[in-house]
């Protein structure tokens, strides 16, 4: 049987992924990387090129190392539960050697267009014509996997903003950040409150005369550090809390969360307070912005009403002299290399899980990682490409297109456990708790109890890992591990502690028998 020959565009962490889950099912994948070299949007340069992912120097994953990793491939037990963009650039290194994938990357080669072959309704196959070295070169593929993110377009709506043209002092979108060292002492506008909005307000504001955060509607402040200490996805994301969310009413599953969310700080009081519910939009993790708010380093305000030559005029009426506004506006969606780009992109949104667009006759066209999980991007994307590519081959099929159209999605954000469980379902690698009850029973409570990792879907099925047991079990000793880097001696006088409350019962009790047994003998 030929063997299928199938593009990823794009070497990032989705690429890698999908070139993994290419071998895997013996596919043959060429991936095409416009840059010089992995890691997508984890890789940190200066000055990147226009129409690729750019990050700041600081940036720090929101989502710890377990839950964050490929599924067959722990994050080493050493590196911190979340890790700066230098250690996720080092793990996907590792990955990308352990497993053989660069081999299958061309870099420098960008891809200029992706055109269906004349016989597509028969052969499903593309025409994909990609520039390297000043040279086009056309190819013909049997499948597509589009794996390029939907952070390379910048999203900056000058035209809200009345009278920022003639605005005198700099005015920036985040995707230009890299360090504050160009702000210190200027005042700064930052606006928007997602993660890049906080993260850059808090870190200009160490350097700046002022810095003040502006925003429509408000953020829920989620920060990393939860209960005891723990990575927060890793406490809340298990199947024993979404199993009580089902239960629930959303109504207390969100006053539940604000108000732990409120313990923390008052959102109200700082400014904070959004004007939707905690679950129905964007998460922002922030641990640093309390501190700069109460210090006074970043004053909040209301939308921008407009600009003029020397300051920003907010909707609340107040006026703020400012010499630089940065702009953490987002980004937008972009594959100017496909044909009917509007027309798929209008389609998005009743994409067959995400993934595939559902008005081409074979499905050999797949949307890697262009979604908004309310969790860690690698095990989705990574599932994501494990599925389609069993489709490419035949072992799984997607329905026809009307029944695509039946039920669709109204936005990108899922939720982390049931969007992996409904892949894993149509991929047949969901664990089975019941059947995991009846023959490892250890493994089946923290399957349950514990956080829901990336293992968990390699434990049966295709792509079945004989390590996922032992990864899943050992999970917490991970965690731990990098934390643990001071010995310290068991503490006597926790152990003192503990006996003299023994002692206490124990004298409780035996006075309480003693009592007892008495009034038994005189009546």
């Amino acid at each position: 049987m030929k063997v299928k020959k199938i593009a990823v565009i794009g070497a990032g962490v989705c690429g890698l992924g999908a070139i993994k889950s290419c071998l895997e099912e013996g596919l043959e994948p060429t991936c095409f990387e416009k840059g010089s070299d992995i890691g997508g949007l984890w890789r940190y340069e200066e000055t990147p090129d226009s129409g690729r992912a750019g990050i700041y120097k600081s940036l720090t994953c929101n989502t710890s190392k377990e839950m964050t990793s490929f599924s067959d491939y722990p994050v080493p037990d050493h590196f911190p539960n979340y890790m700066h963009n230098s250690k996720m650039m080092e793990y996907l290194r590792m990955y990308a050697r352990h497993f053989g994938l660069m081999q299958h990357i061309e870099f420098l080669a960008k891809v200029c267009s992706v055109r269906r072959c004349p016989d597509f309704s028969s052969s499903g196959q593309w025409q994909v014509v990609v520039e390297a070295d000043g040279k086009q070169k056309s190819y013909i593929f049997d499948g597509v996997m589009i794996c390029s993110g939907h952070y390379t377009e910048k999203h900056l709506p000058l035209q809200e903003f009345a009278g920022i043209q003639e605005f005198r002092g700099r005015y920036l979108h985040s995707w230009e950040y890299k360090h504050p060292d160009a702000f210190a002492g200027k005042r700064v506008v930052v606006i928007g409150i997602g993660n890049s909005g906080a993260d850059v307000a808090g870190e200009i504001s160490r350097v700046a005369e002022q810095v003040f955060l502006s925003t429509r509607r408000g953020a829920w402040i989620w920060n990393r550090v939860w209960d005891d200490g723990n990575p927060m996805d890793t406490v809340l994301f298990t199947r024993y809390n979404r199993a009580v969310q089902k239960l629930l009413p959303s109504f207390l599953i969100n006053r539940w969360a604000e108000n732990k969310l409120n313990m923390r700080f008052n959102h109200a009081n700082y400014g904070l307070q959004a004007a939707h519910r905690v679950f129905s939009y964007q998460t922002v993790f922030n641990d640093d912005l309390p501190n700069c708010i109460i210090t006074g380093r970043v004053l909040m305000k209301p939308n921008v009403k407009e600009f003029t030559k020397t300051s920003a005029i907010f909707e609340d009426g107040t006026e703020e002299n400012v010499d630089v506004v940065l702009f953490a506006t987002g980004y937008t969606f972009s594959f100017p290399f496909l044909e009917d780009d509007l027309a798929i992109l209008d389609s998005q949104h009743s994409m067959y899980k995400f993934v595939f667009p559902p008005q081409l006759e074979k499905p050999t066209l797949a949307f890697i990682g262009i979604l908004q999980p309310v969790g860690a991007l690698i095990p989705t994307s990574e599932l994501q490409s494990r599925w389609a590519v069993r489709v490419f081959q035949g072992f799984q099929h997607c329905p026809s297109y009307s029944r695509f159209m039946e039920s669709p999605r109204d936005a990108y954000r899922v939720q982390y456990i049931d969007y992996m469980d409904e892949i894993a379902s149509e991929l047949g690698v969901k664990p089975s708790l019941f059947s995991l009850l009846l023959c490892d029973a250890k493994l089946a409570k923290e399957v349950f109890y514990g956080p829901c990792t990336p293992y968990q879907y390699r434990l049966q099925g295709p792509g079945k890992w004989t390590g996922a047991r032992a990864a899943i079990l050992t999970q917490r000793d991970r965690i731990l591990k990098p934390l643990r880097t001071r010995v310290l001696q068991p503490s006597g006088s926790s152990s003192s502690r503990w006996l003299w409350v023994a002692r206490v019962c124990a004298v409780l009790f035996l006075s309480a028998s003693v009592v007892i047994i008495t009034q038994m003998i005189y009546h």
